[in-house]
Parts: structure tokens; C-alpha cells; sequence
């Protein structure tokens, strides 16, 4: 669907998927093997309900419930079969689709609309690392025992079972390292030449992703091969997640500065909302120490973000304050 009418709209994607759906299934998640995924088999009503509480509140774009997707994953913790597992990515992506429709639905009986083409679903395609679920998607180290070929081998299963559910587009996500990011943009380019898509890295510090990449660097990488590639219309954005937002600014700032003379990619961000995990508690630490997400977004904006949404401990009323001071911002403009 061409989205040509948005452009230079600045969009609200939603917050943390099973910081939200936790809410649903008065269960724990961090720290599940499956992470948010096991509810696609165990409890889609809940899956369907977060969904549904994002876009409630003003999202522009839901993310589906298949980060931690995987048939290894699946076949191990769920005792499915490859095919099984398969068709419980596309379920997924069909329980995104249940959630976008009852939210038009009620629109609609309100009197209400959204704009043509909105609300946007996006297939999540976390990184090999959240598969193996040994905190190595935080330190991008498996990239050193494989090749490009064995992650993107990897990460195709995936891919062709979420786009045959039916999305708008592929959230390459979460992505710690320089190499599983050009090695999954140049799949993209290569074998699914209709398929929009944005790539976004986890990064540690104000510089560096990770694994220990200079992020200007590794996003320019990125941005060159779509531009040789002719591709920048299935590009909706180059940047971050599942970051503190106080490193956001400071790391697009040194991609500006990198491509001072240069076009600059369509920037995203969705962060954290700045606490710190305890691995070994099991827990978030931090939070009286965190300032309100939207405070960040007018800074966001002016570095070119066309996309700001959240991520972990981000909850629908942080999404609603981000999708008031983005409509400020364009009520103001």
C-alpha cells in the first residue's frame, strides 16, 4: 500500500508488547524462554487484547508478537512440530490483523476514522541472539561463529511465515551487530523486492551497538545498500530500541554528523523507558529515576524521527503522551 500521502507525518508506533500483555495474563515474561511469544498458542486472546490497547490510545503502528519466534524455539518449549510452529507465526500476525480490525470497527461506530492506510502492521524480526535466550541478542557475540549465509538462512523461516500472514512490512529489530543487519537488509533487497521493511539496533552507550559497532557507521551501512539498491521507497526508517532515551540524541546527532553532506535515511525510535535490567534478580531497577518518555520526543522529531514509538516498560499511557505532543508538534507546524 503506497503511504505516499504520510510522508513528512511524523507516526506513533506502540509501546512494549509484553510489558502490556504481562497485564493480561498475570504472568511474568522476562525472563521466559519464549518471552511474549508463547502466548500466541497459550493465550491469543490476551495477544489480540494488547494490541487492541495500543491502538486505542493512538498508535499508528503495531508490531506483531513474533520477536522471539523461532522453530527452535516452538519445537523445544512448546513441543511443536516445524510446521506447527510455523503456522503459529502467521497466527500471530493474524491475531495483529483481528485487533486492527475490531479497532476500525469501532471507529466507525463512533463516527471516527483514521487516516487511509493506518493503522500499519509490522512483522517483528528480533535477532538470532533472542533465540537462544542466552542474553547474547544484548552482546551480538554468535555473530562470530556464524557466517552471513547461516543468519540470514535463519532469519528467512521467519520472514516468508510472517509475510505469508499478511503484514505491511518487516520490523528488523533489536539487532546488536553491524553484520546481521546487512546481512538481513541485503535478503530483503535480494529476494523480497516488495516487501517495505525499517532496521533498528540495540545499542549499549551514546556510540556504540552491542557488539561494539559505531552506530553511525553501522546505519550508514545499511542506508548505502538500500540507496545502491534503488530501494529508499520500501525504506520506512533506519535507527534504535530497546535503548535508554537519554542515549537516542546523541547517537542520530553522530549520524548527521557522519552524512553532514549527504541525504539523511528517515529516522525511528522506539526506547525503553529508561530502567535498567537486573538479569539476575529478574526484575527492572530505576524507575524513580526515569523522566516521562514524551519529554524526549520534540528533541526526537527535530533530529528527523519519522517514527518514535517504545518499547520495554513502555504502557499505553506513555503512548498516549507521545501521540499528544506529535500532534502538538504538527497542530504547531
Amino acid at each position: 500500500m503506497s503511504l505516499l500521502h504520510l510522508k513528512g507525518r511524523v507516526l506513533v508506533k506502540s509501546g512494549g508488547f509484553s510489558t502490556q500483555l504481562a497485564k493480561h495474563v498475570g504472568d511474568k515474561i522476562d525472563g521466559d524462554p519464549l518471552w511474549g511469544s508463547r502466548f500466541d498458542k497459550e493465550n491469543p486472546e490476551a495477544v489480540m487484547q494488547t494490541h487492541l490497547d495500543f491502538l486505542e490510545v493512538g498508535a499508528d503502528i503495531i508490531v506483531t508478537n513474533t520477536y522471539q519466534s523461532s522453530v527452535e524455539g516452538f519445537t523445544k518449549h512448546l513441543n511443536l512440530t516445524k510446521d506447527e510452529s510455523i503456522d503459529l507465526m502467521r497466527e500471530s500476525v493474524k491475531l495483529a490483523v483481528q485487533a486492527k480490525n475490531k479497532y476500525l470497527e469501532r471507529l466507525k461506530d463512533c463516527n471516527r476514522h483514521k487516516e487511509p492506510g493506518l493503522p500499519l502492521i509490522m512483522g517483528s524480526i528480533g535477532p538470532y541472539g533472542a533465540m537462544l535466550h542466552d542474553g547474547s541478542e544484548y552482546t551480538g557475540s554468535y555473530t562470530e561463529k556464524l557466517t552471513k549465509q547461516q543468519i540470514q538462512q535463519w532469519h528467512r523461516t521467519r520472514i516468508e511465515a510472517v509475510l505469508s500472514g499478511g503484514v505491511d512490512g518487516l520490523a528488523v529489530e533489536t539487532i546488536p551487530c553491524q553484520m546481521e543487519a546487512e546481512a538481513v537488509t541485503e535478503m530483503l533487497l535480494k529476494d523480497y523486492p516488495d516487501v517495505k521493511f525499517w532496521v533498528s539496533f540495540q545499542c549499549k552507550d551514546e556510540v556504540r551497538l552491542a557488539h561494539g559497532e559505531n552506530f553511525a557507521n553501522a546505519a550508514k551501512s545499511v542506508w548505502e545498500l538500500i540507496r545502491k539498491a534503488n530501494a529508499i521507497d520500501r525504506l520506512y526508517g533506519v535507527g534504535v530500541n530497546c535503548v535508554n532515551p537519554k542515549f537516542v540524541s546523541t547517537l542520530f546527532q553522530s549520524l548527521h554528523k557522519l552524512l553532514i553532506n549527504e541525504q539523511i535515511p528517515p529516522l525511528i525510535v522506539y526506547s525503553n523507558r529508561g530502567e535498567i535490567y537486573d538479569a539476575l534478580k529478574g526484575g527492572w531497577t530505576g524507575h524513580d529515576k526515569c523522566v516521562p518518555l514524551a519529554s524526549y520526543v520534540p528533541e526526537w522529531v527535530q533530529l528527523k524521527a519519522k517514527i518514535i514509538g517504545g518499547c520495554c516498560r513502555v504502557y499505553p499511557e506513555d503512548i498516549l503522551a507521545i501521540r499528544k505532543c506529535i500532534d502538538n508538534i504538527d497542530n504547531n507546524n
